[in-house]
């Protein structure tokens, strides 16, 4: 049912946890499935230094989440603001169709996270 890399993602996920502040820490929210992603990220000159990420949710929530903090370390704000979910379904090897809400949770974090960040 769901792709290898989607299983490994959620069964061995990445970058999990908090950050203490000066990182900058969001929370977005699915109301149609009730999954919620914590996402935090702390910037150097402008870089995405160290981001982690906390997920209630489904097993391609999880999965998304783990992508997306692969995807955002090292990138600028100008990269961040490039986002589109389907970086992610192409990072977990494709969500099926019932899964899909999980790469909108990661952009509505990635928004949410880009309008906490201080220009």
């Amino acid at each position: 049912m769901y792709p290898q890399r989607l299983l490994d993602h959620f069964q061995n996920p990445r970058n999990v946890g908090e950050l203490a502040p000066p990182a900058v820490t969001i929370e977005a929210s699915n109301p149609a499935c009730g999954d919620i992603m914590r996402l935090a990220a702390r910037f150097e000159h402008g870089i995405v230094a160290e981001v982690r990420y906390k997920v209630r949710g489904c097993t391609a929530s999880i999965a998304a989440g783990s992508a997306l903090t692969e995807w955002l370390t090292g990138k600028s704000r100008t990269e961040i603001a490039a986002f589109k979910p389907a970086i992610v379904d192409a990072a977990v090897g494709g969500l099926p169709a019932e899964s899909k809400h999980a790469a909108v949770l990661c952009a509505d974090a990635v928004k949410a996270l880009l309008s906490a960040i201080k220009p």
